[in-house]
């Protein structure tokens, strides 16, 4: 049985378990396993839905006044984290719940919401050409990626790490890719940082599902990106793969938003920085089932 990891303050060893709690009882994501309402936790709602908001110089806000709904660009294969289930359509996990609690503070409401999947490779591009107001979905905040997009946060941390089979003891770190295929996500930064730090070969997906089939049908060796996204894999498949290795980064998740919309992005940072109730219910309610103990980042 391999050991519990953490990183930053951040349960990786949480985020498996959460998982396997969701795959064992009610929805994939819903680690409290009795399919609760989204924004509640046993004591009740996390939030109201904010009245008669103004947000001014914010032209993101106005557009989504103006239509009468909020787009937010999530993730859909991502247990724990951002998870849509197939059979009901029904989306849950941390991010998807911080999404839900930005919008509520814009003063929208569940049924005002458009959910938006979007590839990792499209992210900058969909809010570049307004195709989103704002994307929350495991979006490692970058030096590359400020100079197109701002961010709000961050608002969780981890490291990237790798997966494998779980019979599979010859890659115990990164410097064990030579001579071997790691797969990732178009567009990702764990993909860049394996081919331009490790000089490993890589062949690129547009999810990491797809990854996954790849890597239980041996046509690669290994899979990489986030610990806190490989380990709802893990915990969904725990004979089949495992985490192997130390996390060798550090990744900081934000909000991304337009590029210079500052009356968003503080109007969020001000909601992380005075929301640490609603936070750390959150991280109770989908990642604290393994008794590990967290704390909110502070925001940049």
């Amino acid at each position: 049985m391999r050991r519990t990891r953490t990183l930053a303050g951040i349960g990786i060893a949480a985020v498996a378990l959460l998982a396997l709690t969701a795959c064992n009882s009610g929805t994939p994501g819903d680690t409290m396993g009795d399919g609760d309402d989204p924004g509640t936790s046993e004591e009740g709602p996390l939030w109201e839905v904010a009245a008669d908001v103004s947000l001014e110089g914010s032209p993101t806000f106005d557009a989504m006044t103006e239509r009468g709904k909020v787009v937010i660009g999530v993730k859909s294969d991502q247990p724990g984290l951002g998870y849509e289930d197939p059979a009901t359509g029904d989306r849950t996990g941390f991010d998807v719940d911080t999404a839900r609690w930005i919008a509520a503070s814009l003063g929208f409401a569940d049924e005002d919401i458009e959910w938006k999947t979007i590839p990792s490779a499209n992210r900058e591009q969909e809010l570049i050409n307004g195709g989103v107001d704002f994307y929350v979905g495991t979006y490692s905040m970058t030096e590359a990626r400020d100079e197109v997009i701002d961010f709000a946060g961050p608002y969780f941390i981890t490291g990237q790490g790798l997966l494998v089979a779980a019979d599979d003891d010859s890659i115990n770190g990164p410097d064990d890719l030579a001579g071997k295929v790691t797969c990732s996500v178009t567009g990702s930064t764990p993909l860049q940082r394996i081919r331009e730090e490790y000089n490993g070969e890589v062949t690129e997906r547009q999810t990491y599902s797809e990854c996954v089939e790849q890597l239980l049908s041996d046509q690669v060796d290994a899979i990489t990106t986030d610990e806190a996204i490989l380990a709802g894999y893990v915990a969904q498949d725990p004979d089949n793969l495992k985490l192997t290795g130390e996390p060798f980064s550090e990744e900081r998740y934000g909000v991304g938003l337009v590029n210079g919309d500052t009356a968003l992005q503080d109007h969020i940072n001000t909601l992380f920085t005075d929301g640490g109730d609603v936070w750390t219910a959150l991280y109770e309610k989908y990642l604290e089932p393994a008794g590990v103990v967290a704390e909110q980042p502070a925001v940049d």
